[in-house]
C-alpha cells in the first residue's frame, strides 16, 4: 500500500460531542431525574409551597458562599485547599459512573445540596469563577480533619462501608479503600492540617511543630481505626507494659486531649527513625513478613502492604523529618514527573523532591505520549481524540497551539536538538508525523513498516526508531535524512523500546517488549539483529489474566539515567524487575501495589511505563489499572510513595526544570 500523507491540517472535531450520550447513559440519568423528583415532592409536603418556592429559587441563584462559613457539620472550610480541589477533587463530578451519568447530572440541575455550576456550551471544565463558586458549596459539605463526618464522602459511601442510608444517585463506593474515595478523605484530612497550621504563632513554625501537627491530624487516627478482621491498635497499646504506649481515653470519648495527643506523639518519636520509614519500628512491626515487615507482631499484620493508605500516610509523616535535609542535598531536586491519564482529559505533574501531584494540565481528552522541549518551556502531548499535538505553556499548563496531524497519534519524541516533535501515527500504511517546532506545523510524514505505536530517540540523537504492533516490526529512521534507513522483524508486535549507550554516546543495543512474550529481546545496534531474548522469572507470578493482559505481559521498559540498570516491568508478576549492565544479571524485583476488587481476588496494577530522576535514585512506575504512580527507590528495591493520579495513567516522562 503506497505510504503518503500531504502534510494537510486534519480536519476538527466538534467538541460538543463529549456532551452526548448514548441511550443507555440517557436511561440511567433519566432513572437518577425520575427518583430525585419524587423524594423532592415527598420534601416539598411537609413543607409550605412559598417555603419550598423560596428554596428552590435560593438553589437555582446561589449567591458566592464565603469559604470561611461554617458548615452543616459544625466544621469550617477553613484549611481546605483550593488548587487541591480543583486539580484532584472537581473532575470526580464529571466522571461517568455505570450507565454513563455524573454527578455533574444531576447535581447541575436540581435543588440538591450539592449544586454544581452549569457548564457553558460546549465546555468541558468550569471556568475558574465557576470552580470557586463549586468550592464554596462542596465545603460546606466537609467536615475538615474529619471524612466520616463528611456528608461529601458519606452520601455515595455503601452502607457497609460506613456511608449514608440512600443516595438517589447511586452508591459510587463499596469500600473506604476505593482509590477516589481516599483521594477525597486526604483532600479533607489536609484540610485540619493546613488550618492548624495556620494559626500557629510567629514562633511555632519549627519542625517539630508540623510534625507533631501531621501526627495529630493523619497519624494519631490510625491508632483508632478499626480495621476488618483486626482489633485497633488502640485495644492493645493503651496497656501500661507496652512499649509504645498510647493514653487510656476516658469512657465515652472518642479523641485525645492536646495534652494527651503530646505524650502520644513522644511514645511514637521512640519508635521512629527519623527520614526512614524502613528502619522504623512503628511502620515494620505491624507491617505483614512478606511486605518487608518484622517476622511477628502481637498484635497481628494491621498492614498486608506498603501500599496500605494508613502505612503511607505514617511513612510520610516518618520522611517529613528531614525533608528539608533531602532538598538541600538535591534529591530529585528539579525533577517533575508528567503523567498522562489516557482515559481521561488531563496530564498530572508529579514534584520528585516531594512526590506529591503539583499541577494538572486539563482539556486534553485521551492524551497519548508526553515529551518536552530542551529549554524546558513547552509540553508536547499527543491527543488521541482530536489528532492533533497539543503545545502546553509549561509553568500555567495552559494550550498554545494545536497542530494537525496525519491521523490518530500514539506515542511522541523530541530531536535531540528540539527542532522536530515525531509523532506515531497509529494507522495504515505507517507514518511518523514531523512537527517542526518553529512554526508548529506538520512538514512531512516518514514511512514506516505498520502503523506507528511508539516512536523514540537514540540517545546520540541521529536516529529514531519506531515500533509497530500489527507489522512486527522496529524500523529504524535516520533522521539526517528523514528516511527510514533499516529494520528489525520480530515474530510478534512490538511494545516499548529502552536503549543502551556506548561509551561515546552511540547506541548500543536496543531492549525491546514484545505482544505476547513475559520478557525482552536485545537488539545489537551495529548488527542491527536480535541476539537475544530475555524471560522474567516466573516467580512472583499469577497476575494478567483476570485483567485481560495476555498479549500484554510485559510493558514498560528503561535504562537508568547512569547506564548501570535495566528496569522491566510485568503485569504477570506485577512487579518490576532490575537488571545490571552490561551483563544483564538480575538484581532483583520490586512488588507493585494490588488492587482489591470487592468480591474477587486481588489483580495487578497493570504497569505500563516507566521514567527516572535524572540522578538515577527513583523510578516511577505508572500503575494503569490502579490509578496511581509508585515512586521506588533504586538502591533499597523499595516503594516510597504510591502517587494518586488520574484515570488510567499510562505514558510517563520526566522533565528536568532549569
Amino acid at each position: 500500500m503506497p505510504c503518503h500523507r500531504p502534510a494537510t491540517p486534519a480536519p476538527g472535531r466538534d467538541i460538543q460531542e463529549h456532551n452526548m450520550m448514548d441511550p443507555k447513559q440517557k436511561e440511567a440519568l433519566l432513572g437518577l431525574l425520575i427518583a430525585a423528583a419524587v423524594i423532592g415532592l415527598v420534601m416539598r409536603t411537609q413543607s409550605s409551597v412559598c417555603a419550598a418556592g423560596a428554596g428552590m429559587a435560593e438553589a437555582k441563584a446561589r449567591p458566592t458562599v464565603p469559604v470561611q462559613k461554617t458548615t452543616e457539620q459544625g466544621g469550617t472550610g477553613a484549611g481546605l485547599d483550593y488548587e487541591v480541589y480543583r486539580r484532584r477533587i472537581e473532575p470526580i463530578f464529571l466522571k461517568r459512573r455505570e450507565g454513563g451519568a455524573r454527578c455533574y447530572d444531576c447535581h447541575s440541575v436540581l435543588p440538591t445540596r450539592l449544586r454544581l455550576e452549569r457548564l457553558s456550551e460546549g465546555s468541558l471544565s468550569w471556568s475558574e469563577e465557576q470552580s470557586r463558586r463549586n468550592f464554596a458549596v462542596v465545603s460546606e459539605l466537609v467536615k475538615p480533619g474529619d471524612p466520616l463526618k463528611s456528608r461529601l464522602l458519606l452520601h455515595p459511601l455503601s452502607v457497609e462501608a460506613g456511608g449514608d442510608a440512600s443516595h438517589t444517585g447511586g452508591k459510587f463506593w463499596a469500600s473506604r479503600d476505593n482509590p477516589e474515595w481516599q483521594m477525597l478523605a486526604d483532600w479533607v484530612r489536609d484540610g485540619a492540617a493546613e488550618a492548624a497550621t495556620a494559626q500557629l504563632g510567629p514562633s511555632e513554625g519549627k519542625p517539630d511543630q508540623s510534625s507533631y501537627i501531621f501526627f495529630k491530624t493523619k497519624v494519631e487516627p490510625i491508632f483508632l481505626r478499626e480495621r476488618p478482621g483486626h482489633a485497633r491498635c488502640y485495644g492493645c497499646h493503651s496497656l501500661p507494659n507496652r512499649v509504645f504506649h498510647l493514653e487510656t481515653l476516658p469512657a465515652g470519648t472518642a479523641e485525645w486531649t492536646e495534652e494527651e495527643s503530646r505524650r502520644n506523639f513522644e511514645s511514637a518519636m521512640q519508635q521512629v527513625a527519623p527520614g526512614d520509614p524502613h528502619a522504623s519500628r512503628l511502620l515494620l512491626h505491624p507491617l505483614a513478613p512478606e511486605a518487608g515487615g518484622d517476622a511477628f507482631h502481637s498484635g497481628g499484620r494491621q498492614f498486608a502492604t506498603q501500599a496500605d493508605s494508613d502505612w503511607m500516610t505514617m511513612a510520610e509523616w516518618v520522611r517529613a523529618f528531614d525533608a528539608g535535609e533531602a532538598k538541600s542535598a538535591g534529591a530529585g531536586a528539579g525533577a517533575w514527573i508528567y503523567v498522562t491519564n489516557s482515559a481521561g482529559n488531563t496530564v498530572d505533574v508529579i514534584e520528585a523532591a516531594t512526590n506529591k501531584v503539583k499541577q494538572t494540565i486539563r482539556g486534553i481528552e485521551l492524551p497519548h505520549g508526553v515529551a518536552f522541549s530542551p529549554d524546558g518551556a513547552r509540553v508536547y502531548v499527543s491527543n488521541e481524540a482530536e489528532s492533533v499535538l497539543d503545545v502546553v505553556e509549561r509553568k500555567s499548563g495552559e494550550i498554545l497551539r494545536k497542530a494537525s496531524l496525519s491521523g490518530r497519534p500514539n506515542n511522541i519524541a523530541v530531536t535531540k536538538d528540539g527542532g522536530r516533535v515525531l509523532v506515531g501515527i497509529r494507522s495504515d500504511p505507517g507514518v511518523v508525523d514531523v512537527i517542526d517546532a518553529v512554526s508548529l506545523t506538520r512538514v512531512k510524514s516518514i514511512c514506516v513498516d505498520g502503523s506507528a505505536h511508539n516512536v523514540f530517540v537514540t540517545p546520540d540523537g541521529n536516529y529514531a526508531v519506531s515500533g509497530s504492533i500489527e507489522n512486527k516490526a522496529a524500523t529504524v529512521i535516520d533522521l539526517k535524512s528523514e528516511q527510514a534507513a533499516w529494520e528489525v522483524k520480530f515474530d510478534s508486535g512490538v511494545r516499548p523500546i529502552a536503549f543502551e549507550r556506548n561509551s561515546d554516546g552511540s547506541t548500543a543495543r536496543m531492549f525491546v517488549q514484545l505482544s505476547g512474550f513475559n520478557g525482552f529481546a536485545v537488539v545489537d545496534f551495529a548488527k542491527q539483529a536480535e541476539v537475544a531474548r530475555i524471560k522474567l522469572p516466573e516467580e512472583p507470578g499469577g497476575f494478567g489474566v483476570a485483567e485481560g493482559r495476555t498479549g500484554t505481559p510485559a510493558h514498560g521498559i528503561g535504562v537508568a539515567p547512569d547506564g548501570k540498570s535495566l528496569w522491566v516491568n510485568s503485569t504477570f508478576a506485577n512487579a518490576v524487575f532490575a537488571y545490571s549492565l552490561p551483563e544483564l544479571q538480575l538484581i532483583g524485583y520490586v512488588p507493585l501495589p494490588e488492587v482489591h476488587p470487592v468480591g474477587h481476588a486481588a489483580t495487578s496494577s497493570v504497569p505500563e511505563w516507566i521514567t527516572f530522576t535524572p540522578d538515577s535514585k527513583t523510578i516511577y512506575i505508572s500503575n494503569s489499572g490502579a490509578g496511581s504512580v509508585s515512586a521506588i527507590d533504586m538502591m533499597t528495591l523499595r516503594i516510597v510513595a504510591v502517587i494518586p493520579v488520574g484515570e488510567v495513567p499510562k505514558r510517563i516522562n520526566t522533565l528536568v526544570s532549569h
